[in-house]
This record gives C-alpha cells, sequence and structure tokens, in this order.
C-alpha cells in the first residue's frame, strides 16, 4: 500500500541522489562551505557521506534543505 505526498518535494527522491546531484552541482568543496560537514571535507565520498548522513538528522536536515533550494 503506497501513499501518495503530493506536498513533499522530497517523496521518491533517495538521500543518494541528492548527494550525487549536489556534488554535480557544486563540486565537494563548494559543497564542505556550505554545509559545514567534516565528510565533505576531508576525502570525501559519497559511500561515506551517506554513512555520516543516515546517521546525523542534523546533517541530513541541511542537506536536504540546500537540495530543495538549488531545484527552484
Amino acid at each position: 500500500m503506497s501513499q501518495d505526498q503530493p506536498n513533499n518535494p522530497l517523496h521518491g527522491v533517495k538521500l543518494a541522489e541528492i548527494l550525487q546531484y549536489l556534488v554535480s552541482n557544486y563540486g565537494w568543496e563548494e559543497l564542505s562551505q556550505k554545509v559545514n560537514i567534516n565528510s565533505f571535507k576531508r576525502n570525501p565520498s559519497i559511500k561515506s557521506s551517506l554513512k555520516f548522513l543516515r546517521r546525523t538528522p542534523w546533517a541530513r536536515d541541511k542537506v536536504e534543505r540546500l537540495y530543495l533550494k538549488s531545484i527552484k
């Protein structure tokens, strides 16, 4: 049973897709300036950043907000 969420722009968008979009648009250096997270600064990778973002709600929230601003 699936639920429709027409007012949620993040519905159906995976965290990995969000991160890949942001990295392709900004690059790691600019992304680390916009969202101050060490996993974006030191030896950044999609895998390590996803691991951190999944464990850290405040960081994930910042990344999701940046994504929403950048797609508008």
